[in-house]
């Protein structure tokens, strides 16, 4: 993970015994030998766990070991996952109810699946739509909802970028644009330009009503689509800026090429890096006053999640919207990632250390009662 800014200092804590143990939970083999956590992804992590006192232990997860899995998760104080929704195939179905029985034995987990659900789901971006990082936004509940009225919507307001509600890297995004002005009916047959969000997509040109028959799966399992106006500004970059709970510890800026049509070649080009800053660097000092100030509080108010109950680590990603009347940038909300948000910035390491700690304190005290 690069950083900008210099790595946090972390103290050497391992001459004193563990105030309490938590698991660092993703996807592997759980019979494989552990790795060492110096050698993980979650290596900050590890050592500013350490260094507050708590014993950080890699759990590798995979749905052919749950009951070895779930020994060791209640056999610790405090959980934090990094398991994507989707992953080669397999998804969190059985995950989610394992986390949330760990949690009922009053075991801190970060982040429970029903935070996850009101927060980490592409439905937040139409339940918070009327605050200050809002965009022109509609939710589809059904699959007949959505060919009734997305064809008008089409119409009426320019291209759109519909998404499944649970998923990641591009999986079921995609902008959808008119091939010509056919009016505000558009037809089944009406031909539209589509260009997914996966890595390595081109655009395909399709009728409209072939598109949305594609995007019905997205319906599954009460799933439902979301859209929203493409953003013009996509090619300037998307801001991604880090927090534990409801604090703001660093930005990613980067230049994205999902949803941008590749150049005259055809061949799509790959996304630039995500530099990494601290949670003061100037360029975002009034996103970052915006998020802890009002948005995040709004959030939290909106649906109804306490600030104890905020992931210890997550995201918000941001284009950037129009232009203000003094030439000031504003901001538009298009995903919020909880499930598994990595890279992370040096910064964020040791406040997601703080954050275990309380959670595991509380968790024992709770249980104490």
């Amino acid at each position: 993970m690069n950083e900008t800014a210099d790595t946090p200092t972390i103290a050497d804590n391992s001459s004193r015994p563990p105030v309490g143990r938590v698991a660092l939970v993703w996807r592997g083999d759980p019979n494989a030998q552990p790795p060492a956590p110096s050698a993980t992804r979650f290596r900050l992590i590890f050592q500013a766990l350490d260094a507050v006192g708590l014993a950080g232990e890699p759990v590798l997860y995979s749905e052919d070991a749950e009951e070895q899995v779930r020994s060791r998760l209640l056999a610790v104080d405090g959980v934090l996952v990094w398991v994507n929704p989707f992953d080669a195939g397999k998804d969190r179905s059985r995950l989610d109810p394992l986390l949330r029985e760990v949690a009922a034995r009053g075991i801190w987990v970060s982040a429970r699946p029903d935070v996850i659900l009101k927060m980490g789901v592409k439905e937040v971006l139409y339940n918070t739509r009327t605050l200050g990082w809002g965009a022109d936004t509609d939710l589809y509940p059904s699959v007949d909802d959505f060919h009734r009225r997305f064809p008008a919507r089409l119409a009426a307001s320019g291209p759109r970028v519909v998404k499944q509600n649970r998923g990641n890297g591009g999986q079921g995004v995609w902008k959808v644009e008119l091939a010509a002005d056919v009016g505000p009916s558009p037809e089944p047959g009406t031909p539209v330009r589509v260009l997914h969000a996966l890595r390595g997509s081109v655009p395909e040109d399709l009728a409209l009503g072939a598109f949305m028959r594609r995007c019905e799966p997205y319906f599954a399992g009460g799933g439902r689509i979301i859209d929203q106006a493409f953003a013009p500004r996509l090619p300037e970059g998307m801001i991604r800026c880090y927090l534990t709970q409801s604090r703001v510890v660093g930005f990613g800026h980067q230049l994205i090429k999902a949803l941008v049509a590749p150049p005259a070649s055809g061949v799509p080009e790959p996304p630039g890096p995500r530099i990494m800053h601290p949670p003061d660097a100037p360029p975002f000092r009034t996103l970052r006053d915006k998020m802890e100030a009002e948005w995040v509080p709004a959030m939290q108010r909106l649906l109804d999640i306490s600030t104890a109950s905020l992931p210890a680590l997550w995201d918000a990603d941001f284009l950037y919207g129009p232009k203000a009347q003094d030439g000031s940038d504003t901001y538009v909300l298009c995903e919020i990632n909880v499930s598994s948000v990595a890279p992370y910035p040096d910064s964020a390491a040791p406040k997601v250390a703080e954050a275990a700690l309380a959670g595991v304190r509380a968790a024992v005290a709770a249980s104490n009662r």
